[in-house]
């Protein structure tokens, strides 16, 4: 276990390694030094980062699938048309 100082407590670590390939890596290297931070810092925000878009992501389509099991959804033709009418000076408002 190693244990690190974050936000005036301690906190449980676990070590994970992973093979990136030698360009990413460099970026790393490259972010790291930039920003004088270790890469292991870099690494854990890029992750931290991906993961909060990836529930996000996870909770949208939990809620789009909600919404079509419930009927809340656009028919096809009338989102053609809506489409359609995005050529003109004029365009219909968005179908909901």
């Amino acid at each position: 276990m190693i244990e690190i100082e974050f936000e005036n407590s301690v906190m449980d670590t676990k070590v994970i390694t992973a093979h990136l390939p030698l360009p990413l890596a460099e970026k790393v290297d490259q972010a790291a030094a930039r920003l004088e931070r270790p890469r292991g810092w870099i690494v854990k925000q890029a992750l931290t980062a991906w993961l909060e878009r990836e529930d996000e992501r996870q909770r949208l389509t939990l809620e789009a699938l909600q919404d079509v099991d419930d009927g809340r959804v656009v028919d096809h033709q009338t989102v053609l048309a809506w489409a359609a009418s995005l050529d003109v000076d004029t365009p219909e408002p968005a179908p909901h």
